[in-house]
C-alpha cells in the first residue's frame, strides 16, 4: 500500500493548510482534472479556509493503457472565465507532466491572475517535460497506482487507499 486511508487524511490536511495560508485574503478557483482527482478535490476543498469556486476539466493521455500516449486530448473545458482569477489546478497524479504543462499554459494564456498546481501524488522519475508541481502530497516510485480516484481502465477508483496495481491485472 502506498497511502492508507489515515495517511491520505493527513496528506490532504497538510496540503489544505499550505494552500489556505498561501491564498489567505484571496478567492481561489480550484480546477479539478477529471476523473481521477474527484475524490481528492472533494476532500481538499472541504478543508480549505479560503473562499473557493470549483470547476473541472477533462483531459486524457492514457485511455485504457498503463502508459501515456504522449498526446493530451481535451474532452471538457471550464465553464467559467479564468481571467484575473487565482487558479489552482488539482491533479490526482503527475508523471510525464504533459497534462499539467498543457493546463498551466492554457490557463496562463487565458489571462489568469496566477496559476499554481497541486497533486496528491508526484512521479518525477517519469517526467517528459519540465513541469513543477507547487503542492505535492507524496512523491511516489514509478509504479502504476490505483485507488482514491486513480484507475486502470476505469476500475479501482473507489478503493479508499492508494495501492500498486498488480501486473497480472494489467495483462487481463
Amino acid at each position: 500500500m502506498v497511502l492508507s486511508e489515515q495517511e491520505l487524511s493527513v496528506v490532504v490536511a497538510r496540503l489544505a493548510a499550505e494552500i489556505s495560508a498561501d491564498y489567505h485574503g484571496r478567492d481561489l478557483v480550484v480546477v479539478g482534472v477529471l476523473r481521477g482527482s474527484v475524490i481528492f478535490v472533494a476532500d481538499l476543498i472541504r478543508r480549505l479556509t479560503v473562499p473557493v469556486r470549483l470547476d473541472f476539466v477533462a483531459l486524457s493521455s492514457y485511455g485504457d493503457r498503463v502508459s501515456s500516449s504522449g498526446e493530451v486530448r481535451l474532452h471538457k473545458d471550464l465553464e467559467e472565465s479564468v481571467e484575473d482569477r487565482h487558479l489552482l489546478i488539482v491533479e490526482d497524479i503527475v508523471d510525464t507532466g504533459l497534462t499539467l504543462r498543457y493546463l498551466l499554459t492554457s490557463m496562463q494564456t487565458r489571462g489568469a491572475a496566477s496559476v499554481k498546481s497541486c497533486a496528491l501524488l508526484d512521479k518525477p522519475s517519469r517526467r517528459e517535460v519540465d513541469t513543477r508541481v507547487d503542492y505535492v502530497g507524496k512523491v511516489v516510485p514509478d509504479e502504476f497506482l490505483v485507488g482514491y480516484g486513480l484507475d486502470y481502465a476505469q476500475r479501482y477508483r473507489n478503493l479508499p487507499y492508494v495501492g500498486v496495481l498488480r501486473r497480472e491485472l494489467c495483462e487481463s
